[in-house]
């Protein structure tokens, strides 16, 4: 009998790739009926088996002797979720190769069922030591080039390295909270929790609240959430000012109004054609690459795409709808140059330097906020704050 939380993670990790499912939404469905614990262990493997697909595909590679991209998909996934268990966790053996050709037997792949049973022996041989064997670096680390290639380009090769390695690793679990929960941080409201009460507490990263807080909305201003869903900063806003929260997307712009958050209005429009003006304030947390959430979110690393031009143009539309000396404020979740500090220096917009948080200063521009997994133990979040000219 195959394990409930193996059965569980190898859905994910056959959604995530054969069906370009976001794993935490294939996770959620895949895990309904088991237990606290079942779903825990189901997690662990399958955002791991996500995470580390490269080094996988490699070991798969080397030692089975046969390209992924030529394996049955159902073959491809028990290999994967098996190769991560073998290289990365200290499940018994036997119970991982038995469970991984009893998964490609119950997809009636019976005839790959020989070819997956020696495989695994080999990887349950030697994977462990080729990972280990391996250089530092992308593969190693299972991350695709161009994504080291930022990160060395814009913080330096061990810099970017202990990026990577920080990333592969389970995030802390920070909420914000009206009152005290956890172990309280340096960003007011933001504590780390060991599990979520969804009646006292939103989870979201301290460098997530931190963006919301770095507006300095006031009682009696006039916010704009240039990009509101889902929420979380919206309702940081909320506590004092008066935010029009817009988002372009009609489905989370519908979930956010049912928050029915006090002092909110929200606007389901394109904030590059949204006919207001006059706010004292704006933030604009843009789409980005997220390259400061791919502990959080196992399958970014795969699909992430850089955003400088979108970004751009939310910032002008932003920087346009407050009044003259209003402040914007620029927030992404990535570490990347080319969608930080390279956005907000051709935005025209003048920069007013974030001296309140030095502990967060950006290593290079220290004008700015730039929050690092492997200093500050939260997401990695750009946060510039700059203020229209008069």
């Amino acid at each position: 009998m195959i394990a409930p939380a193996r059965r569980a993670a190898f859905e994910v990790v056959r959604r995530t790739f054969d069906d370009d499912a976001y794993a935490d939404r294939a996770l959620a469905s895949a895990v309904e009926g088991l237990d606290a614990r079942d779903r825990a262990l189901a997690q662990r493997l399958a955002f791991g088996t996500v995470q580390r697909v490269r080094v996988l595909d490699f070991g798969i590679e080397q030692l089975g002797k046969r390209p992924v991209r030529k394996l049955d998909n159902p073959v491809k996934a028990s290999l994967r979720l098996g190769g991560y268990q073998l290289a990365f966790t200290d499940l018994p053996q036997h119970a991982i190769v038995d469970d991984a050709v009893e998964l490609v037997r119950a997809a009636g792949r019976e005839r790959a069922v020989p070819f997956t049973n020696a495989v695994m022996r080999r990887l349950a041989g030697g994977l462990r030591g080729l990972v280990a064997s391996l250089p530092a670096g992308p593969v190693k680390e299972s991350y695709p080039d161009w994504i080291a290639e930022v990160w060395t380009r814009d913080l330096g090769a061990e810099a970017a390295l202990e990026l990577m390695r920080a990333q592969n690793e389970p995030p802390a679990l920070e909420v914000r909270a009206a009152t005290p929960v956890g172990t309280p941080t340096d960003v007011p409201g933001a504590y780390v929790v060991e599990r979520v009460d969804p009646r006292r507490m939103r989870p979201m990263s301290r460098a997530s609240q931190l963006a919301a807080l770095v507006v300095g909305a006031r009682a009696g201003e006039r916010v704009l959430d240039a990009c509101a869903a889902p929420g979380g900063k919206t309702s940081i806003l909320a506590e004092r000012a008066q935010v029009t929260a817009v988002e372009i997307h009609p489905g989370r712009a519908a979930a956010l109004a049912e928050q029915r958050l006090p002092r909110v209005d929200v606007v389901n429009a394109d904030v590059r054609e949204f006919d207001a003006h006059g706010f004292d304030r704006a933030l604009v947390d843009a789409p980005c690459s997220g390259l400061g959430v791919l502990a959080r979110r196992p399958d970014l690393r795969w699909r992430a795409q850089p955003l400088p031009e979108l970004q751009a143009e939310l910032l002008a539309a932003a920087g346009e709808r407050v009044k003259p000396g209003g402040l914007v404020v620029y927030a992404v979740c990535t570490l990347n140059a080319d969608e930080n500090e390279a956005v907000v220096d051709a935005s025209g917009l003048d920069v007013v330097p974030l001296i309140e948080w030095p502990q967060y200063a950006h290593p290079q521009r220290p004008e700015f906020l730039l929050t690092l997994p492997t200093r500050d133990h939260t997401s990695g979040f750009f946060i510039g704050r700059l203020r229209r000219p008069f």
